[in-house]
């Protein structure tokens, strides 16, 4: 039961938001009483916190079996984002935003798992691209890695970026196409216009 609680509280979370979602509206939906769900989580924000950490080890995992196929490195990172989407059905509450804002402490603690995450998968992706030059010899892979995870998270403030104006789905398009365009080589550009071509 602990674990159908987990999945239909996540699931619910992604759809409709941290803050949106209920203790009541969950049981409502499971067809359970409240009582059930404080037996194997005592309050919000330990559910909260368990799907979230859920959700992110779902989604690294997914990210580092994409990493270890050690395909081409502009490929690859539209896989991972593929990926993501997928998982975070295009983000349409604003999960991280509703998160940080109102589970500062939970929020934090995800932000240095993702960070770490994908400071391994970014700084490879750049060695790699370097090597086979779709990427500039002389970008700083440091500056880079950590430049692109604050951009990746910059997209999702919806204060910036308010959703009437621009969908997740454009803004992390239009994020690795003007990542992608900064760092690539002619070869890399090619290969890029190539990729964009092809999904338009």
């Amino acid at each position: 039961m602990k674990e159908n609680i987990l999945l239909k509280a996540t699931d619910m979370y992604i759809t409709l938001g941290f803050k949106s979602v209920t203790m009541d509206d969950l049981a409502n939906e499971m067809g359970i009483s409240k009582k059930t769900i404080y037996k194997h989580y005592k309050n919000k924000t330990e559910l909260v916190e368990a799907a979230a950490l859920g959700l992110f080890e779902l989604i690294s995992g997914g990210i580092n079996l994409i990493c270890a196929e050690k395909s081409n490195p502009i490929e690859e990172l539209y896989e991972i984002k593929k990926f993501v989407m997928f998982h975070l059905k295009d983000e349409k509450s604003s999960p991280q935003y509703q998160l940080q804002k109102y589970y500062p402490e939970i929020y934090k603690n995800l932000k240095c798992k993702q960070f770490d995450v994908m400071q391994e998968c970014v700084t490879d992706n750049l060695n790699r691209g370097i090597e086979e030059g779709l990427y500039r010899i002389s970008i700083d892979v440091a500056f880079i890695s950590r430049l692109y995870f604050s951009g990746m998270i910059s997209i999702k403030d919806i204060d910036l970026f308010p959703q009437q104006l621009f969908s997740i789905n454009t803004l992390m398009e239009n994020y690795l196409e003007y990542h992608l365009r900064g760092i690539s080589t002619e070869k890399g550009l090619q290969l890029l216009n190539n990729l964009i071509s092809k999904s338009v």
